[in-house]
């Protein structure tokens, strides 16, 4: 009797264009900020070592995805198994809110982690950097430091993304504040920087030469290198790093399909994939593409020291000083 039902379920499955594999696979929910290049191959690398593991993704800007959680939330019912994004404040907020399950991956103990009160509850998966994107056609000296953009080679063509509009943005002027003082921006403004709107356009209209330099994420700068601009990326010695956490959300129906896909992503496979993509991986046995980027272990040697809950406090007062800095107030 038990044949005779499962295969009239198998049988209407089929008619209705459902494989019976669709009801064996566990369903693994991902919402990340990562690009679509990125996500895709690792959901492919990660099913291939998994089979039985149905991989669906959400992959938006980080700003929409916390918008969607905080729907779900108010519906009481969280659909995500795994975050991945770049807004590292937003995994501390939601640390303290009890949302994380957390979890400790074997591959920890091979990867260069940042977070010095590292306890499990997200995991850095891969090291985004940010530097100074410049035009060689009108730049050919490199600049060294951050002060190099204070001189006339940049009067009124240094582009800085809006904070208010980009987590990466507000990041980083508030470590080159916390490492330079606003004097640093003020002086900027008085070689009349621009602030630009998102990551990308700044990096546009530097290779289009609108601008001749811009404060760059290095996949986006990596990426149009990789298509031809004339642009290069370097590191002043005060590096700004930024880790994309990744975490296993509490309450998900799905657990250990979870930790294998956070697994994954940490291993050394899901790390090339990474670098491969223009980032850094967390691991230093990856080999990194012909780029600019330093190593992993270099780069967080480096890094200005971030307080993450001093930033998420200090972010609406940031954004309104560097905007009224910008924009001449």
């Amino acid at each position: 009797m038990i044949k005779k039902v499962s295969t009239a379920i198998i049988a209407t499955a089929m008619i209705f264009g459902v494989s019976s594999s669709a009801y064996a696979a566990e369903k693994l929910i991902i919402y990340t900020s990562m690009k679509e290049s990125l996500i895709g191959k690792l959901k492919d690398g990660f099913v291939k070592k998994n089979p039985g593991i149905d991989v669906d993704y959400q992959s938006a800007g980080a700003g929409k995805l916390m918008a969607k959680l905080a729907a779900e939330r108010e519906s009481g019912s969280i659909q995500a198994d795994v975050l991945w994004t770049s807004e590292v404040p937003d995994f501390y907020k939601m640390k303290d809110e009890g949302l994380f399950e957390k979890y400790i991956s074997p591959e920890v103990a091979s990867i260069i982690n940042p977070l010095e009160d590292y306890d499990g509850s997200f995991t850095p998966a891969r090291l985004g950097t940010l530097g100074i994107a410049y035009n060689t056609r009108f730049i050919k000296t490199a600049p060294v430091t951050w002060d190099d953009l204070k001189k006339k080679d940049y009067n009124g063509a240094y582009g800085i993304a809006n904070p208010a509009l980009s987590g990466t943005s507000y990041m980083s002027v508030a470590l080159l504040v916390e490492k330079f003082g606003w004097e640093y921006f003020e002086d900027l403004k008085k070689n009349k920087a621009k602030m630009g709107k998102g990551s990308g356009q700044v990096v546009d209209d530097t290779a289009s030469g609108e601008l001749v330099a811009s404060l760059a994420v290095d996949y986006i700068t990596n990426d149009k290198i990789d298509k031809g601009a004339t642009l290069a990326l370097v590191y002043p010695p005060e590096m700004l790093v930024i880790p994309s956490p990744i975490a296993l959300m509490k309450g998900s129906k799905n657990t250990e399909a979870a930790k294998k896909f956070i697994d994954y992503v940490l291993s050394k496979e899901g790390q090339t994939i990474i670098a491969g993509e223009g980032t850094l991986p967390v691991r230093n046995d990856v080999e990194l593409p012909k780029t600019s980027l330093p190593s992993p272990e270099e780069a967080v040697k480096r890094a200005i020291k971030v307080d993450y809950p001093k930033l998420i406090q200090q972010k609406e007062e940031t954004i309104k000083k560097f905007t009224s800095i910008m924009q001449g107030r």
